[in-house]
């Protein structure tokens, strides 16, 4: 029997089905590309998660950064591939500047830009709501509380872009390859420099605080500093956009959802849960076995490729009710999808919060989100799964909603 390619074009256009499939009868198996291993049940899961000592991410510094790259890439010392104790001290270095309370200062500056945005796509009707929308909101809300430049949005993209494909680019696509060196230099450049003008200028930013915090006994290096600001812009640009996009899509194909929210906004972060765990920001996430291993009664061999498939845990029948329905009432979400123990993803509060006020102003101005093509095309990396383009009309509301959350009782 052929093995299952994870990127073949009807798998990556609907792979719940496929999981299914493997859930129940090779839950731990090897697929394409590359013969690698996928982990498909909740429980599995959980246990690889929890076992860093054997499941490392460390030694997935290989897609980062392989040989044929031929340059160092700063992702690869970032802290999401790091086991411990490295991992401990780097993320106690972002510990230090990025938390709850900054987030929630940032929440103004989010809610205004996200009134700016849905205003324009009222206005404009046709849209990529990808690019038109949810990447330029997170470009925002990244600049703002990290102090990049806003103006280099399209280079964020790019970079973005590039810095996830490292690991899918064949060692003999020369022309590919120089591309991506030359993206890993202006990004580095980039952020030394900004260290270098905040040194100089010290403002209310991440960045800054980050010096600020630094004392004279402190062991992190600028390289340190550059790794977690490479992270923080590539992860919190690709997850968050694709959490507002399949929140997008989710109400296109939901219609009713759209008038069930207006009437009721106080739902809102139940829903932005639900949309969580039925279209997981994080879709799969990747480790190496550091030595021989048994896992859902399979034997994995050292230095084996693992694809913990977060998409497919958070559909696991043993584990949901019902997993393939979209219900924002359920009350266990148990949810997998920003990682769990060490490596529970820092930024979890800034996804949520930027997806519940995005929400909150579309459902204001919006009666109906449609799409405008019979069929997308989706992108070509594991981590993540989301649409390339999401070409949508928007029929506005006859006027904008009350903000007040009226009190709400009774269930979905």
């Amino acid at each position: 029997m052929s093995r299952l390619n994870l990127f073949a074009p009807d798998v990556r256009e609907n792979p719940y089905p496929f999981y299914a499939e493997l859930r129940r009868n090779s839950p731990v198996c090897q697929v394409e590309p590359n013969g690698m291993w996928v982990v498909t049940r909740y429980d599995d899961l959980l246990t690889a998660f929890k076992n860093t000592q054997i499941f490392s991410s460390a030694g997935m510094r290989v897609a980062t950064e392989p040989p044929y790259l031929r340059r160092h890439n700063p992702l690869s010392g970032s802290m999401i591939l790091a086991d411990p104790p490295r991992h401990g001290a780097l993320r106690g270095l972002a510990n230090r500047a990025f938390t709850a309370s900054a987030v929630s200062s940032l929440e103004q500056h989010m809610r205004s830009t996200a009134a700016r945005l849905a205003d324009d796509l009222v206005q404009r009707r046709v849209a990529d709501f990808v690019t038109d929308f949810a990447s330029r909101a997170q470009v925002s809300a990244l600049a703002k509380l990290i102090g990049f430049d806003p103006s280099l949005e399209k280079h964020f993209e790019r970079w973005t872009t590039d810095l996830v494909s490292v690991g899918t680019i064949s060692p003999e696509d020369h022309a590919r390859l120089d591309e991506v060196r030359r993206t890993i230099d202006e990004m580095e450049q980039y952020m030394l420099d900004l260290l270098a003008s905040r040194r100089r200028r010290l403002e209310n930013d991440l960045v800054s605080d980050l010096l600020r915090s630094r004392s004279n006994d402190d062991a992190t290096t600028d390289q340190d500093l550059v790794a977690l600001l490479f992270l923080l812009l590539v992860a919190g640009l690709e997850t968050a956009t694709s959490l507002m996009t399949h929140m997008v899509l989710i109400l296109a194909r939901r219609p009713a959802w759209l008038d069930r929210l207006r009437a009721e906004p106080a739902l809102i972060p139940g829903f932005v849960e639900e949309v969580i765990r039925f279209e997981p920001p994080v879709h799969a996430t990747m480790r190496l076995t550091l030595a021989e291993t048994e896992l859902g009664g399979v034997r994995l061999p050292a230095h084996s490729v693992v694809a913990l498939l977060v998409g497919s845990g958070m559909r696991d029948e043993t584990r949901f009710k019902d997993p393939d329905r979209f219900d924002p009432g359920r009350r266990d979400q148990a949810n997998l999808a920003f990682g769990h123990g060490a490596h529970f993803c820092l930024g979890v509060f800034l996804a949520r919060t930027q997806a519940r006020v995005v929400l909150e102003e579309l459902v204001r101005r919006c009666s109906r989100i449609e799409l405008r093509v019979e069929r997308l095309e989706w992108n070509a990396v594991l981590n993540t799964r989301c649409p390339v383009a999401l070409p949508i009309e928007v029929i506005p509301t006859s006027r904008p909603a009350a903000r007040e959350r009226p009190s709400v009782q009774g269930s979905w």
